[in-house]
């Protein structure tokens, strides 16, 4: 297999990140990730925002909130372009 370029590791980050890839791909980017400062920036930083993502909890807004800015955004779709 050709070593994969940072287009191909982006392609596949997710995948990665899941451990989706094959055994030959998953060595690939490994392998580019070993060498390109930039991917494991990308990496270390798309981990984390999952990490974030994973410890919020979910928020509700109160239905009077909601219905207002349900309202609002009708309006919004509704009126006339300017």
């Amino acid at each position: 297999m050709k070593p994969l370029t940072c287009d191909d590791l982006l392609a596949y980050l997710s995948s990665y990140l899941d451990g989706e890839l094959d055994e030959e791909l998953s060595a690939a980017a490994r392998e580019h990730l070993a060498t390109c400062r930039h991917c494991q920036v990308v990496l270390d930083s798309t981990r984390r925002v999952i990490l974030l993502g994973e410890g919020q909890r979910q928020r509700r807004i109160p239905a009077a909130r909601r219905g207002a800015l349900f309202e609002r955004l009708r309006a919004a779709l509704d009126a006339p372009d300017n």
